[in-house]
């Protein structure tokens, strides 16, 4: 039955209510890349990986059932989504996937191997386009989290692998090293050295 919503991108939407699947092709990581992303991300069983930003689950719960034997982890501050997350969650019956209703600034990237990035903070700038209303967005707070990744991307360990997707890569420190481009040079791996 879970090989069922897998099967493609309108499937998996209707895990979600209308509001959230419309934000989808903006907002939420194509199957096609979650599928790239995870063979990158977990290379190894019981690796920990976070997404950054995870919006209502999406990449998080493509790569728990892609890489049944690693765990990933989205952090999102906007509750509503958590709880859309962790509906989607309940009913595929995933377990290796876990969701935490925080900001950014709060976790502790020490605890996790590697990490998924989709430009969450994009949002922020001016005349963009917006998730809801529900938190506050500003130019300062895409600077300052940018700031704050990039300091907490400091304190991993060496080989920790980095995805990003569609970002700039202003929060990428030097000890990080492009090793590949895909879907023409949307996506990027890093590896810290």
């Amino acid at each position: 039955m879970m090989d069922q919503w897998f099967s493609s991108e309108k499937q998996l939407h209707y895990l979600y209510p209308p509001s959230i699947r419309a934000l989808a092709a903006r907002h939420w990581t194509p199957l096609e890349i979650s599928k790239m992303v995870v063979d990158f991300l977990a290379p190894e069983n019981n690796s920990r990986v976070l997404d950054i930003g995870s919006g209502a689950g999406k990449f998080c719960l493509a790569a728990a059932y892609y890489k049944p034997l690693a765990e990933f982890f989205g952090v999102e501050q906007r509750k509503h989504l958590v709880i859309h997350a962790e509906t989607a969650k309940a009913v595929l019956g995933i377990k290796n996937v876990h969701f935490l209703h925080q900001n950014i600034t709060q976790v502790d990237f020490t605890q996790f191997d590697h990490f998924y990035f989709f430009n969450s903070f994009y949002e922020n700038l001016e005349n963009t386009e917006k998730i809801d209303d529900s938190v506050t967005c500003s130019p300062q707070l895409y600077n300052y989290y940018n700031r704050c990744l990039y300091k907490k991307l400091v304190t991993v360990a060496p080989g920790t692998r980095l995805a990003t997707f569609h970002s700039e890569g202003k929060m990428i420190p030097p000890e990080f090293h492009l090793v590949e481009e895909h879907a023409a040079g949307l996506l990027k791996y890093w590896v810290k050295e």
